[in-house]
């Protein structure tokens, strides 16, 4: 789990991180392959939840993944005191769930079955997915899928698209973090197994 000290210290490094594009204007050297590849129109999202580069403290290590739900944000580190920020949407009331963890597995166009307590929450919307449901467009996890593992075992959270812009920026899902499908393939192709990924806690 996340200590309080390490959460206050990177809240407050996220907090400065500001909404400058990756086109800088602080003279500094872009590399391009920390340029998103996606899409010009970004699917009609806010500015705030477009892929930016921005600029974090360098006391940050770079190859990590920091999910802030109070920012409906995620930054994947880089060197040079900078990170790759993306808009997200995040689980909804009690189903987020805070800590620290590493990708344990990296899936395209993966499958997708409900979990029992997702099943028992709603039945009339899982029960007919109980014996899973193949990767494609109309799949919940998207185009690609992180899937958060705590040491060896898979915690059934994941960071994964979606083709429903419209809730990024919300808490809606069943406790995972949701991007476009595309900013989501731009992230999968940067992150690499074993990447640690921190989920803050919501504020009250």
């Amino acid at each position: 789990m996340i200590d309080r000290r390490h959460f206050i210290a990177s809240v407050s490094a996220l907090g400065v991180m500001g909404g400058r594009a990756w086109a800088q204007d602080d003279g500094a050297t872009v590399n391009p392959e920390d340029v998103p590849v996606v899409p010009d129109d970004n699917f009609g999202l806010p500015e705030r939840f477009r892929p930016q580069l921005v600029n974090v403290p360098a006391s940050m290590p770079p190859g990590q993944l920091h999910v802030d739900p109070n920012r409906f944000a995620l930054y994947w580190t880089l060197e040079g005191g900078k990170a790759m920020r993306y808009g997200v949407g995040v689980g909804r009331d009690d189903l987020y769930e805070a800590g620290t963890f590493t990708v344990g597995a990296k899936k395209e166009w993966p499958s997708w079955t409900p979990t029992p307590d997702m099943i028992e929450r709603e039945p009339e919307k899982y029960k007919q997915y109980e014996d899973g449901m193949p990767g494609g467009p109309d799949n919940p996890l998207g185009a690609r899928a992180l899937y958060l593992f705590d040491g060896t075992r898979d915690t059934f959270l994941r960071i994964h698209g979606t083709n429903a812009p419209t809730t990024i920026g919300t808490a809606v899902s069943n406790g995972c973090a949701r991007l476009v499908n595309d900013h989501m393939i731009d992230l999968y192709n940067r992150v690499p197994l074993e990447t640690t990924v921190f989920l803050y806690p919501k504020l009250a």
